[in-house]
């Protein structure tokens, strides 16, 4: 998850417990898996889709919240040129050719982002085509219901099934409990509770994981976190560590979603 180099020890979930997914899409180490997680359904979960590089290899995952755009980790684009990478949906298996992949035409981040364990790690991405499948919802600013403590949400995700295994072909899922500020502070020395959520069980065995990051933490369709960061995969005392959208849907509506511009005062990213 930390950005999951440190997520190795502390990794960036682009895996739960992966490294940081900091400098390119060819960086491997910033993805997060699913670990004790099932196979899911992406007919059943169509706003799940991943972040692929220049070789189409999946390396991130992704959340459509409307047909034209994604939202991920920051740490999953952030310093990667938007022709290195692209956004597949619709593609249970990613060694198929099924659904719909689309360039980015545009790619924003809070300007105050700089490491997933310093927190806004998540990023906008416009899409240069509409996507037609369902969308997510999106937790709304001060919808608190949704992150109560024992609230079960799912994580999907591509990434590894184990802490240093393989990651995999088909789309997963796993139910993880929403913990407390309180819990994820004691496993966290820089866990920010108001811009961060923890989910995971005390004992662990369940987590999201290296080629993860990006990817949604749902609660009855509804995106309450960004995959971000985390220590290790499934282990115990160590929650995975997500970004908490709810804090951003003010900056998520000004980031131009849907603009046919690009929005002043936010950074735009590629070219």
């Amino acid at each position: 998850m930390v950005a999951a180099a440190v997520l190795g020890a502390i990794g960036a979930f682009g895996a739960f417990g992966g490294t940081t997914a900091s400098a390119t899409a060819d960086h491997a180490g910033a993805q997060p898996f699913i670990v004790g997680g099932d196979r899911a359904s992406v007919s059943d979960h169509p706003y799940v889709v991943y972040l692929a590089d220049h070789r189409g290899t999946q390396y991130c995952g992704g959340t459509l919240i409307d047909d034209r755009t994604v939202l991920t980790a920051a740490h999953c684009v952030a310093n990667v040129p938007r022709h290195r990478y692209s956004v597949v949906a619709g593609r249970q298996d990613t060694r198929g050719s099924n659904g719909v992949e689309s360039s980015v035409e545009r790619a924003w981040i809070p300007e105050d982002y700089r490491s997933v364990r310093e927190g806004s790690d998540i990023a906008v991405l416009t899409l240069e085509r509409r996507v037609p499948y369902e969308s997510a919802r999106v937790a709304e600013s001060g919808q608190r219901d949704v992150y109560a403590e024992g609230t079960m949400a799912d994580v999907y995700g591509w990434g590894r099934t184990t802490e240093g295994g393989s990651s995999s072909t088909h789309l997963r899922s796993a139910e993880v409990p929403v913990r407390s500020d309180r819990a994820c502070d004691e496993a966290y020395d820089d866990y920010d509770p108001e811009t961060m959520v923890c989910a995971g069980y005390p004992e662990g065995g369940v987590d999201a994981c290296q080629g993860d990051s990006g990817g949604p933490l749902i609660v009855d369709d509804t995106l309450i976190g960004i995959v971000s960061w985390g220590e290790g995969c499934g282990r115990a005392g160590k929650p995975g560590v997500y970004t908490d959208v709810s804090a951003f849907t003010d900056a998520i509506e000004g980031s131009g979603r849907n603009d046919d511009h690009e929005p002043e005062g936010l950074g735009i990213l590629g070219g």
